[in-house]
């Protein structure tokens, strides 16, 4: 009995709710919208029989489902319709903005600011646009935001910004800090932050920030390659390869940094992780490879495979056969692998003829003489 009564009384307020909504389109289209079904929404307004009232909303439809022109062409209609509202005006002006129509933004906005000289948002979507011009006024409407609401986040980061660009980082710092104190966890004044330290090469406090990022969820090629090379900065060599490896999950073929993780095994001694990461870079590299040869072959030598390091060295002079540390190099690591004597010193004769005037020469000569010296005491 009781579901009956319920049953019936949901049956009545249907049946006087649908004659309701049936005679007020505009409800249908507003509950549509808040919804999120916002095609039906847009033919729901059209039906609205005074279009002045609902042209925003048609406009904030067609932004929602990406249909920018249409957005434009009726938020032209209900500013024309409703020309002292400043919130529509604004809302349009932001969409100029977005679509890269300057010219008519600017204009807009300009106009706002004459109306409300004290709302910072109107400045700062000024310089948003003057910066997509290449205006350098944008940086007074970015400091006149500034001036306006001190806690204003993205104004800050633009002013931070432009002040790392002129390495001006105190300023940079004065800024950022100012901004962390009402937004502590603010992603992008952090990140401003720790490139702030890294290019004064403070690299113990960039360090701390960019770990701050990754605290917060943030991880990206640029975050975890700078990371490394500030850890390597400070030699510590273990974080800054597991910071570059991360770095290299973004681009696995990324030669450069394959070639610099090999340099950091090499610092920790491991050399024959840093032959193989060497190796790495330079099969996927396709330019000159003079030194990346040559730092193969050093390698090489400290885990004693003379052969291999000759073929390396030899490779090296291939690339570049001016590359005279490659020449010296595969003389001392021939001296290390041939046995004979005569042929050692046909070899620092033959180098020293041909590099008298360089400094090499010397230690050649030096060698020369040992090698001379221990041919006299065999023949004894």
């Amino acid at each position: 009995m009781i579901l009956n009564i319920r049953y019936l009384l949901s049956i009545i307020g249907v049946a006087f709710l649908m004659p309701l909504n049936a005679q007020n389109p505009k409800a249908i289209a507003d509950n549509l919208f808040a919804n999120g079904n916002y095609t039906k929404a847009i033919e729901a307004y059209k039906a609205v029989e005074n279009l002045d009232e609902v042209y925003s909303k048609i406009a904030k439809a067609y932004v929602a489902i990406g249909n920018y022109d249409n957005a434009l062409a009726n938020y032209k209609n209900a500013v024309a319709a409703n020309p002292n509202t400043t919130i529509l005006q604004y809302d349009y002006a932001k969409l100029l903005t977005k679509t890269k129509k300057y010219k008519d933004a600017k204009s807009f906005f300009r106009n706002l600011i004459r109306l409300d000289s004290l709302n910072p948002n109107y400045y700062y979507e000024l310089g948003v646009v003057l910066e997509k011009q290449k205006d350098k006024t944008a940086l007074q409407n970015f400091k006149k935001v500034f001036s306006l609401d001190n806690t204003h986040q993205k104004a800050i980061f633009k002013i931070a910004k432009h002040h790392i660009k002129k390495r001006k980082f105190k300023l940079a710092h004065t800024f950022i800090d100012k901004g962390l104190e009402s937004y502590a966890n603010n992603i992008e004044l952090i990140s401003l932050k720790a490139q702030a330290y890294y290019y004064q090469e403070y690299y113990t406090h960039a360090v701390i920030w960019f770990n701050k990022l990754i605290d917060l969820g943030e991880t990206s090629e640029f975050i975890h390659e700078k990371l490394s090379l500030s850890y390597a900065q400070n030699s510590d060599y273990k974080a800054a390869i597991t910071h570059r490896k991360l770095a290299l999950k973004y681009n696995p073929n990324n030669a450069n940094a394959m070639f610099v993780i090999g340099k950091y095994y090499e610092e920790l001694k491991d050399f024959e992780k840093a032959e193989t990461y060497i190796s790495k870079a330079l099969q996927l590299k396709d330019v000159p490879l003079t030194a990346e040869y040559q730092k193969l072959g050093t390698i090489l030598n400290r885990q004693k495979k003379y052969k291999a390091a000759i073929k390396a060295f030899q490779k090296s002079l291939k690339e570049d056969a001016t590359n005279l540390f490659s020449e010296f190099f595969l003389l001392k690591t021939k001296d290390q692998f041939y046995a004979d004597l005569d042929t050692k010193i046909k070899m620092y004769q033959a180098f020293i003829k041909k590099h008298k005037d360089n400094p090499l020469a010397k230690y050649a000569q030096q060698r020369l003489k040992e090698l001379k010296q221990e041919k006299f005491l065999e023949g004894q």
